[in-house]
């Protein structure tokens, strides 16, 4: 049974006119309930938040300063959130979601975040929109807690997951790689363990045979045994934050190459939904809901 991690706080009552669509998780849910893809019991509601798990890859001094909401003014201003209990409680639960996924997927072949996918969140300090980094908390606890030896995590995020690769720079045990917009935000890249930079306008079909070609090499080359797997939609031609130029259904055909790749070869895998900031949020929710659709026709 395919299993997801939703919660109500996931929706954070953020100040009118912010320009990230946090409304989109809740709208997700209902879509999917709506049209039949899911039902109430592929949700589960994460548990106790494991701040242990969190201290594995983000530091003491950070963790407290947005526990005792302390954090310097200007290092909140980079993660671009009004910082509250609220928002950190949101995001521990987040990432615990994500870490509940990683056993899931172990006995089920695949889990899924409606949220998440804050890759970059660096160990000590977040930034755009992200604080901790769950993918990257996942692989820590996977690490220590399973019998997982070799992690892939592939990122196509349009942004770099630029915290990540610097979480993951000395750890041989997970590997890195990140196919995103070449001048899309963060400014100044991070060196993952592979990075593939897109010019602007990438279309479907280059975006497409890019990928094609990756992904084989990757699973050979690292051979892992376990997958995270960052699906961010704002490769879409319509995303205010991206410059890249896909369609729907190239963004579809994109989840689907991943999904059959792994599929194939019985990697576990989790999924976290990444960034999606089209002007309308029907949209988002459309590119959101194809990767739950492709998953349940291959998987369920």
């Amino acid at each position: 049974m395919l299993k997801i991690a939703y919660h109500p706080i996931f929706k954070h009552n953020l100040p009118l006119g912010h320009r990230f669509p946090m409304s989109k998780y809740e709208l997700l849910h209902q879509q999917l309930l709506y049209e039949g893809t899911c039902e109430e019991t592929n949700f589960f509601t994460p548990g106790a938040p494991d701040e242990t798990a969190v201290l594995a890859v983000h530091t003491k001094e950070y963790v407290r300063s947005l526990k005792e909401l302390t954090l310097e003014r200007r290092a909140a201003r980079k993660i671009g959130f009004p910082l509250s209990e609220k928002l950190v409680s949101r995001e521990f639960i987040i990432t615990q979601g994500t870490v509940e996924g990683c056993s899931y997927a172990l006995d089920h072949g695949i889990a899924m975040n409606i949220a998440g996918g804050t890759h970059h969140a660096y160990p000590d300090r977040g930034e755009a929109f992200c604080l901790f980094n769950d993918q990257a908390i996942g692989a820590r606890w996977l690490l220590s807690h399973t019998a997982v030896k070799k992690i892939a995590i592939i990122d196509l995020d349009v942004h770099q997951g630029n915290g990540t690769a610097v979480i993951f720079q000395k750890e041989p045990a997970v590997f890195t790689f990140s196919m995103h917009g070449q001048s899309n935000y963060p400014f100044r890249k991070e060196v993952s363990d592979w990075d593939i930079p897109l010019p602007n306008g990438t279309k479907d079909e280059e975006y497409l045979d890019t990928l094609k070609r990756a992904l084989p090499k990757l699973i050979d080359r690292v051979k892992p045994d376990f997958i995270f797997y960052l699906s961010g939609v704002d490769i879409l031609e319509t995303d205010k934050l991206g410059k890249l130029s896909c369609t729907l259904h190239g963004c579809k055909a994109r989840d689907q190459l991943v999904f059959e790749a792994v599929q194939k070869l019985g990697i576990p895998t989790q999924v976290s939904m990444g960034g999606g900031y089209s002007p309308e949020i029907k949209t988002i929710i459309e590119a959101h809901a194809n990767t739950y659709r492709t998953v349940k026709g291959l998987y369920f």
